[in-house]
């Protein structure tokens, strides 16, 4: 379990003790109530020390905690611990300074999707919460990479509303190789966002296939009275990790790749993978190692480096980007 759930549940076992005024809670009393919580949450909990109970006391009554009016009192030689205010909680105390930065940062990743169909409702929110909680405008001092004229973003609405509701849906689309539409029927199971550009990946029923459709290539969405077959076998974390981008062939393994680096590429390499499966070798300071089904995508991020990246294995993939750079000289020739 996460240390900041952790310390969220002893803080309201905590607050439950101090608001109690028909019990005294001494410092083992307060040690069992914060462990019987834990307890309840995760059975594997190996439970807390009496450090962790005066660190927690002491936050809670630190202003970046809680400004909470706890007190002691003694009992012969022990004290208990108790609320001066027993009308005091911590449930209905205003945002403390941590919390309110954690706030702001969340306010701050929620504006990515400021403009999207379907999510017009951030704006409001997010002025409703910065005028509720006193959180003060501030510069933008992050950038996310995103292109606000994509085509295709008005239906990320309807996608993410047929997942959540379960809707099967009919979509006509017009893929780049083709000049006709095609209508089919989609039973959508998951977003994806691959170099700028989003896709759903779901069933197509007409072919009884999962498949990846591009939102820029979607001419029209409506829904479709089939009924929505679930997804019940596909975990798509697992699904895409063993590609580059979003193109998966069934069925087929992943092969090991290996790549040449240029020294002046490497350090940029290393810092950020190409692959999660990326490793390097031992003794060959220069070669990465990936684990990739080879597709499009792996092709034109290995041709995105240029000559600072030469492929060594497997001879198919070394041959295919030599034929597709030889085809590039000839434009230049």
């Amino acid at each position: 379990m996460a240390t900041n759930k952790n310390a969220t549940i002893r803080y309201q076992a905590l607050d439950r003790c101090f608001r109690n005024p028909g019990r005294k809670f001494y410092i083992e009393d307060l040690i069992d109530a914060c462990n019987e919580a834990l307890l309840d949450v995760d059975p594997k909990s190996s439970g807390i020390k009496r450090r962790q109970i005066y660190d927690d006391i002491k936050f809670m009554q630190d202003s970046k905690g809680f400004d909470a009016p706890i007190e002691s009192f003694k009992a012969g030689r022990k004290a208990y611990y108790r609320y001066a205010d027993i009308n005091f909680s911590i449930n209905s105390q205003p945002l403390n300074e941590q919390e309110a930065q954690q706030l702001k940062e969340s306010l701050i990743t929620l504006t990515r999707f400021k403009g999207m169909p379907q999510f017009e409702w951030i704006e409001e929110l997010k002025a409703r919460l910065e005028d509720s909680f006193k959180l003060s405008s501030q510069d933008n001092v992050i950038s996310f990479e995103e292109n606000p004229f994509l085509t295709g973003k008005e239906y990320i609405g309807d996608l993410y509303n047929a997942i959540t509701n379960k809707q099967a849906l009919s979509i006509v689309y017009r893929s780049f190789k083709s000049d006709e539409d095609e209508i089919v029927i989609f039973h959508s199971y998951y977003l994806k966002q691959y170099n700028n550009r989003w896709f759903v990946c779901g069933l197509n029923e007409n072919a009884n296939r999962i498949e990846n459709r591009a939102l820029d290539r979607i001419v029209l969405i409506n829904e479709s009275k089939s009924k929505y077959i679930q997804n019940d076998n596909i975990d798509f974390g697992e699904y895409f990790s063993d590609v580059v981008g979003v193109t998966v062939e069934s069925g087929e393994e992943p092969q090991k790749v290996l790549l040449k680096i240029e020294p002046s590429l490497l350090p940029y390499i290393i810092t950020k993978p190409l692959h999660e499966s990326q490793v390097s070798l031992k003794g060959q300071a220069r070669v990465i190692q990936l684990k990739v089904q080879l597709n499009y995508e792996l092709e034109s991020l290995i041709l995105s480096f240029g000559e600072k990246v030469e492929v060594l294995e497997p001879t198919g993939l070394r041959n295919r980007i030599r034929t597709r750079v030889e085809s590039l000289i000839e434009k230049y020739v």
